[in-house]
């Protein structure tokens, strides 16, 4: 076993990181943290079988068991702490996601905080976008309990680099998903993810996702969410590799902090605009919107304003043509109706906040419109004002707006007097740039005639102003524009100095510049030494006239410059070569006196010295000779020639691989576009397939709903009918109960002394003539009967043509179903016509008359004694068919 052991010590540190045995793989972790740790400097070259095979990496943070996997995680971390950005750039893409999967969600703690370690050092070396691009995908892993290590993770990252390092888009946008998940906790972790960006964002980030939460969620972050709106705001805990050095070269680094500290105070404010996608809100303005505006009714004006502000009503605007839009807003300031003036100033806010400095250009147009309508005494209405005003001055600034506030302070209206004196003050505490001396005489000048007024309001808002404008530039300052004042009035303007809040940097701040420079072009010449350089480089005839001394003391002088700035001596080794090979046949006739004396003695010379002085003169690296003259007496030569020899083929590997590595990210960036127009290409597919399924289903709603329509009208048509089938039968009885009163009424008296009454002949009036004519009075009921209905005439027989009575052609008109009953029961039972048949073809001339002979009423006391036995023979039936 001892032996194995030395065999395995002895192998290199690649093939053991990739070894069948575990132990070994193992101890190489450990063997190659403990040589990073050692090394002097980045360009080590135990970096260089890690870099040119980044793969090992990947293994290593997926190792199957679980002790070498802990180690190979501390050897990665190891790797990239004393490895540098070049170890970060080449390892990432293939560990990053590996690791998440395999790593973060480790039983063993140890592994965990070493992974996210690993992810933090991969963000202070470079950048958070790519190493957030590839932790995210992680959260779409069916595995739950690696998308609550992810989230976890990601918290880390936003905790110790904060929104300003760590751009908080995607994990915005990832949100939703992972509150939508079934595992609880997923849910916890990204709740505490959701509050960690809280700390930084505050309200600027519910626009992105706060709507496609679930109410009880939503009430769950504002009860964590008023929990740390009481805290401090947050402060980046762990700096980029780029800012420890600006820190380290800077002279103050601790001011430096504190203004860090201070934009981190306004980040919620400022990353409210820049978290949003712009949109494009015209086409959703209403095509008609200018005529309703012009509209008299208040309610088509009132109608265009509010879908004005449904349309602009959006985080962020796409900037376009909103000139007609802004002209109409600001005719509206003047209309009558002070619903349409609120909305109008809503929509104005609204689309100042979502143009920001972009609708500065509409500024002229709408402010003065606004301030004359100041003069509104409901409070909604200048609240409403107030808030576009301010909108407005946000995508402006102090100096375009302060020549309307001047005009507007003099206003004979105290109301608008009173209300531009409050946009003023509101102006100084929200302005980030410290007032120009001839504006701070102006606002000063301004806030004294306020304090002269009548109105306590008007005394009280001058005196605020002054104080606010001695916050700005400071007491020291503002002293000459309080002379003549007296005390009471400059101890208001102190309370109100000591309570003010501004946003503008106060001018002492700006005096700490001046040393800064002084300071920082020293370090900057020493620190950066092809600075230095780059000016010598004009002067390349000197070294050339020295013939053979020039090249050994531009060695040393090379060398220097490599340790400072390893870039510059890497394009010089491949400039070499290349000059090297088209040197010789295009220099002699160009440069006849430096060219050929070079060549030939450096082919002279032995082999190794002729190609470090051409590799070395041919350069263009003579900028050492003048910096080392002293230095040329050195008679230890040749070791500086290997050295130098090393070092720059060190440095020409190293930039052939970072050619090689830059093609490669091309390839990958090629693959990467065509996938990504690929997947575009689908996704147009689904939108124009989804786009025809709605279509589609947008005809079948309307053909339901045609449907539904035919179905509702002819439910109403059917509901007439009976309604008219109802009436017909009530007039049937009262015709039946009349005819068997006249058969009473005949019966008991003689037919031949019995006179017919007016009821009695309204029995008969029914019965149409011979010529086949209806009656008046049937024709002029059936008449009255149908204009009740609302229908013609004719609608009768169409409606219910089972209503009519299958008789001769000489029936009556009404076609009255009981009487065609009565007559096909007189055919049936006695097989001949009855005698009310007889008298309906009868025609209208023989019916009884006052003056008639008895004969006729003798035939009517027949018709009504038929008539009567008919109906006693009908209740007879029906009595023996109940029960």
């Amino acid at each position: 076993m001892a032996e194995a052991e030395e065999d395995f010590s002895s192998l290199p540190l690649a093939d053991r990181f990739t070894h069948k045995v575990w132990k070994v793989r193992k101890a190489g972790y450990e063997d190659a943290a403990k040589q990073f740790s050692l090394t002097p400097d980045e360009s080590d070259p135990c970096f260089r079988p890690f870099l040119n095979d980044p793969g090992l990496w990947k293994g290593a943070v997926t190792d199957s068991n679980v002790a070498a996997q802990q180690e190979g995680i501390i050897a990665l971390a190891a790797f990239l702490k004393y490895g540098g950005r070049d170890a970060c750039l080449r390892t990432r893409n293939h560990t990053i996601t590996p690791m998440c999967e395999k790593a973060l969600s480790s039983t063993r703690a140890a592994i965990k905080q070493n992974a996210i370690e690993v992810l933090l050092l991969y963000i202070e070396l470079d950048v958070a976008g790519p190493v957030i691009e590839d932790v995210l995908p992680v959260l779409a892993n069916k595995v739950p309990k690696n998308v609550a290590a992810t989230l976890n993770a990601l918290t880390q990252l936003v905790h110790n680099y904060g929104c300003k390092v760590v751009d908080p888009k995607p994990i915005l946008k990832a949100l939703p998903k992972v509150f939508g998940a079934a595992d609880k906790n997923i849910r916890a972790e990204a709740t505490n993810l959701t509050v960690e960006l809280y700390r930084w964002l505050r309200e600027a980030m519910k626009p992105m996702f706060w709507g496609e939460l679930k109410p009880t969620q939503q009430n769950d972050l504002e009860a964590q969410f008023e929990k740390i709106k009481a805290e401090p705001p947050p402060k980046q805990e762990r700096l980029l590799r780029s800012q420890q050095a600006a820190a380290e070269a800077a002279p103050a680094a601790g001011e430096e902090g504190d203004e860090m500290g201070d934009d981190v105070d306004e980040a919620p404010e400022m990353d409210a605009f820049d978290l949003a996608e712009p949109q494009d809100v015209t086409k959703n303005i209403p095509a008609n919107f200018s005529d309703l505006l012009a509209s008299s009714k208040w309610k088509d004006r009132k109608e265009a304003v509010d879908a004005l502000f449904t349309a602009v009503n959006v985080p962020r605007i796409k900037d376009g043509d909103f000139n007609e839009v802004n002209r109409g807003l600001a005719k509206c300031m003047k209309d009558a109706n002070v619903a349409v003036v609120t909305q109008a100033a809503l929509c104005i806010e609204a689309l100042a906040k979502g143009l920001r400095m972009a609708y500065g250009k509409y500024r002229s147009v709408v402010m003065q419109p606004i301030m004359d309508r100041l003069k509104e005494k409901k409070a909604t209405v200048a609240d409403a004002l107030g808030a576009a005003l301010d909108a407005v001055f946000m995508s402006t600034n102090l100096t375009e707006c302060l020549e309307d506030i001047t005009a507007y302070l003099s206003n004979k209206n105290p109301q608008v007097k009173e209300g531009t004196m409050k946009f003023l003050i509101r102006c100084l505490r929200t302005t980030r740039d410290v007032p120009a001396k001839a504006e701070i005489v102006s606002i000063c000048e301004l806030g004294k005639k306020l304090l002269s007024e009548s109105s306590p309001a008007l005394r009280d808002g001058g005196a605020e102003a002054l104080g606010t404008v001695m916050k700005i530039i400071g007491e020291r300052a503002m002293t000459p524009h309080l002379e003549g004042l007296d005390d009471i009035r400059k101890t208001k303007i102190k309370e109100f100095f000591e309570t003010a809040e501004v946003k503008a940097k106060e001018k002492p701040k700006a005096a700490p510049p001046p040393p800064k420079p002084a300071a920082a072009p020293k370090k900057v010449l020493g620190g950066k030494k092809p600075l230095a350089r780059k000016p010598a480089a004009a002067a390349p005839p000197p070294p050339a006239t020295e013939s053979e001394a020039a090249p050994p003391p531009t060695r040393p002088a090379a060398a220097a410059g490599k340790v400072g700035v390893s870039k510059p001596s890497g394009l010089s080794a491949l400039k070499a070569p290349q000059r090297r090979l088209a040197g010789p046949p295009g220099a002699s006739p160009r440069r006849p006196p430096a060219g050929p004396p070079v060549m030939p003695d450096d082919d002279a010379a032995p082999p190794p010295q002729p190609r470090l002085g051409i590799s070395r003169g041919l350069a263009g690296r003579p900028l050492g000779k003048p910096v080392m003259p002293a230095e040329t007496p050195v008679p230890a030569e040749a070791p500086i020639a290997s050295g130098l020899t090393a070092v720059e083929r060190a440095e020409l590997e190293e930039l052939r691989a970072a050619n090689e590595r830059l093609s490669r990210q091309v390839d990958d960036m090629r693959q990467e576009r065509s996938k990504f127009m690929s997947e575009i290409q689908e996704l147009k597919n689904q939108n124009a397939g989804l786009i025809e399924d709605h279509t589609r289903d947008v005809l079948s709603i309307k053909a339901k709903e045609t449907q539904l329509v035919r179905a509702r009208s002819d439910v109403e048509a059917k509901e007439q009918v009976n309604e008219r089938l109802r009436r017909e039968l009530e007039r049937l009885k009262r015709a039946l109960s009349r005819a068997e009163g006249l058969g009473t009424a005949s019966g008991a008296h003689s037919p031949s002394v019995t006179s017919p009454t007016h009821d009695d002949a309204g029995i008969y009036r029914d019965h149409g003539s011979a010529a086949g004519g209806r009656h008046r009075m049937s024709f002029t009921s059936t008449m009255s009967e149908e204009k009740e209905n609302g229908e013609p005439v004719f609608a009768r027989s169409k409606l219910s043509p089972e209503m009519r009575y299958a008789g001769d052609s000489a029936s009556s008109g009404r076609g009255s179903p009981a009487r065609g009953f009565r007559s096909a029961a007189s055919h049936r039972e006695d097989g001949s016509e009855s005698g009310v048949s007889i008298t309906r073809e009868r025609p209208a001339s023989s019916l009884p008359q006052p003056s008639g002979g008895v004969e006729s009423w003798k035939r009517a006391a027949e018709v009504t004694s038929q008539l009567k036995a008919r109906i006693e023979q009908m209740k007879a039936k029906q009595g023996m068919n109940r029960p």
